[in-house]
Parts: structure tokens; sequence; C-alpha cells
């Protein structure tokens, strides 16, 4: 045998070892990162949101107060709620209707956003009756509760539209 394919017979070897081990590696790097991010992904997807949750974070007897005032805040609210559910179901009746009265689907969504603004004012001033008994930590405690409520302003950043 040839002394030189000996040594050349080696290297090819450990040539495919060792790429083998690089993609091995960089394969169980991938998958580890991408569940990882998965995970992450999952768990901020599966978070409780809405204002149901937004006083988690505070003492047990807090969370029952803030509930119980959300709770009565709904049902005086509750002919608001079911005018607002009854503006929405009009407003698809007249955008399916057959002949288009643009004057009608006017009215059924000012009458829908009404009782909708009538809804949400009186929520939030439960929520600022709620927060004014609180202390500094405990109100900034529910503000971080708050941010995955509907009721809080968005933090996203609008994309640019495209041209």
């Amino acid at each position: 045998m040839n002394e030189q394919a000996k040594p050349r017979r080696w290297l090819l070897a450990s040539l495919a070892l060792n790429l083998f081990l690089v993609c091995a590696i960089a394969g169980g790097g991938w998958h580890w990162w991408s569940t990882e991010r998965a995970a992450a992904v999952a768990a901020a997807a599966h978070q409780p949101r809405g204002l149901r949750f937004a006083a988690d974070g505070l003492s047990a007897e807090q969370r029952r107060t803030f509930l119980a005032g959300v709770r009565v805040a709904r049902r005086e609210v509750a002919p608001s709620i079911q005018a607002a559910q009854a503006g929405r179901k009009e407003v698809l009746r007249q955008i399916a209707a057959p002949t288009f009265d643009r004057d009608a689907l006017a009215a059924a969504l000012a009458a829908t956003r009404s009782a909708d603004i009538a809804v949400r004012a009186r929520i939030e001033a439960s929520v600022v009756d709620f927060a004014e008994s609180l202390s500094p930590e405990d109100r900034e405690t529910l503000a971080r509760g708050l941010t995955r409520s509907p009721l809080a302003p968005s933090t996203a950043t609008p994309k640019p539209k495209k041209p």
C-alpha cells in the first residue's frame, strides 16, 4: 500500500468526523435556540390579559375589592352593554341589507359608540376609585397589571405604511 494513501484516508476520515460534529453542534444549538424562543413566545401569548387579571400582583383582599368594584360597575351599565350588543347586531344587519342605507348605518354606529363609551367610562371610573385607595407601590403594581388590559393605551409603535 502506498505510504501517502494511509495519511490521506485518516485525513478524510477526520475531516468527515469533524464536519459531522460541527453540523451536530450547530443543529443542536439551533434547536435549543428555536425551542427557547418558541417557549417565550408561547408564554407571552398565554399571559393572562384583561381587566380581571389587572390586580393579580396585589394582595388577595385588594384583588377581591378590585373585582367587586368592577363587577358592580358592570352591573350598573348592563343596559348600556346590552344596547351596545344590539347596536353591533344592527350595524351588521344594515351592512348586509339588500339596499344600503348610509344614514341608518351611521345612526346604528353612533348608538353603539355612545353605549360603548358609557360602559368604558363607568368601568374606568371604578378602576380610578380603586386606585385612589392604594399606596403608591400598590398603584405601581396595578399599573403594571393594567398594561396587559384592554384599557391600557397601546405601547406598540405603529408600522409605517407602504406607499
